[in-house]
């Protein structure tokens, strides 16, 4: 009897183990989430990509990656945090003004796993809030920040009708934060596909060197014929079979 007990009892826990396990993949998968609509890349037959920037605005950051994109003639999207930009308010009309896309990055960058449904509803309509009060009037998705969810967030975004926008190449995250500029430059032109998302970060001085890769990642592409779009642009384009 105590030995159909332990074998019981072993059999459980290997069971709940399996389950977590399971959850935990689930929760920081870029290409899963249990409700609504989840974009980590689009199939394109044409060569177009989305460069995408998350965090900030920062001060200084965000005027230097806007110079860069300009001298290259380059559209992407900003997945910024609604603190950031209540400390600093003219940045996000910066953004917008000079034709590149916002998305939702939440509030206070929060990792949302085992939120209350109050608590990830105010992280994302307040920072709506704030990107509407900036001027930007086109259509917002959402990052979830860390890029971690469960159920509750993709609930909530689900009732919204807001996209969960991932990543398939994060050239600054997979490689050591110390990489050089020129490695993580060579790991997104190497790892590139048609319709990929890229992520990087370049708001702090800790990403010196992702700020120093972006100009060759986009020159890098260019020569392989690829054009840089927004990740709505990417979104419709992929919807429209292109």
């Amino acid at each position: 009897m105590i030995k159909k007990v332990i074998i019981s009892t072993a059999i459980l826990l290997f069971a709940v183990l399996l389950v977590a396990l399971g959850l935990l993949q689930a929760s920081r998968s870029t290409s899963f989430q249990f409700f609504g609509e989840i974009v980590p890349r689009v199939e394109s037959q044409e060569k177009l990509v989305a460069l995408t920037f998350d965090d900030g605005p920062t001060q200084g950051k965000t005027q230097q990656i806007l110079e860069i994109l300009a001298s290259h003639d380059v559209k992407s999207t900003f997945y910024l945090v609604g603190s950031a930009m209540e400390r600093n308010p003219v940045l996000a009309e910066l953004i917008w003004q000079a034709g590149h896309e916002i998305g939702n990055h939440s509030y206070t960058h929060s990792r949302m796993l085992f939120k209350p449904y109050d608590f990830v509803s105010d992280e994302i309509e307040k920072t709506t809030a704030i990107i509407r009060q900036s001027g930007y009037e086109r259509n917002i998705t959402f990052r979830p920040p860390y890029g971690k969810k469960l159920f509750v967030l993709p609930y909530y975004l689900s009732e919204a009708g807001m996209t969960s926008v991932m990543w398939d190449l994060a050239p600054d995250s997979d490689l050591p934060l110390n990489a050089e500029p020129e490695a993580i430059a060579d790991y997104a032109i190497e790892h590139i596909q048609p319709g990929s998302i890229i992520l990087m970060h370049v708001m702090f001085d800790a990403r010196k060197n992702s700020m120093e890769a972006v100009p060759q990642i986009i020159e890098g592409l260019k020569e392989k014929g690829y054009r840089f779009v927004t990740v709505s642009e990417l979104i419709e384009a992929g919807s429209s079979g292109a």
